[in-house]
């Protein structure tokens, strides 16, 4: 198959007091396309100043790469069926919780992509079922992952597909 490279970088800024518990938890990651991201845990699990609210954290990043990874599939899929599609847009949510073994784990991930077609509605709900069928990122976790697609048709109100 392929192998997949992020790196990870974290170091002691001056004036961390690592040992007692407070030092930024901030950390830069590197991704192999040359992209760079700053990292922070969510200021719902560690509170500022030990985490920065700008920077990215990992349960954002989990949600984005099941949103990303069903949105490339959508519109893979899209092509090959000879779908044109205008805009596509998820405000894709996950919803960290206990989970049935006690521990806190996202236990949810709802992508509610919004969809610019003139394809009809029963056309995108195959898409979407296509492509959640194939996305890695979905075929790899444990935590359920529900499509609840929006569409929209140009100069229409979004509804829900």
């Amino acid at each position: 198959m392929s192998t997949h490279i992020a790196e990870v970088i974290w170091r002691a800024r001056p004036g961390d007091e690592f040992l007692a518990g407070r030092y930024s938890r901030s950390h830069e990651l590197r991704f192999d396309g040359g992209a760079v991201v700053a990292g922070s845990p969510s200021p719902s699990v560690v509170p500022a100043p030990w985490s920065d609210a700008a920077g990215v954290d990992p349960e954002e990043m989990f949600v984005a790469s099941l949103s990303s990874c069903h949105m490339l599939w959508f519109l893979d899929f899209a092509r090959r069926a000879g779908v044109e599609i205008h805009a596509y847009h998820d405000l894709a949510e996950g919803v960290m919780a206990k989970n049935d073994e006690g521990r806190i784990a996202i236990t949810r991930v709802a992508l509610r992509p919004t969809i610019d077609s003139d394809a009809d509605r029963a056309t995108l709900e195959d898409l979407h079922h296509k492509a959640h069928e194939a996305c890695f990122i979905a075929n790899s976790v444990k935590c359920e992952v529900v499509v609840e697609p929006q569409t929209r048709s140009e100069g229409k109100e979004a509804d829900h597909v």
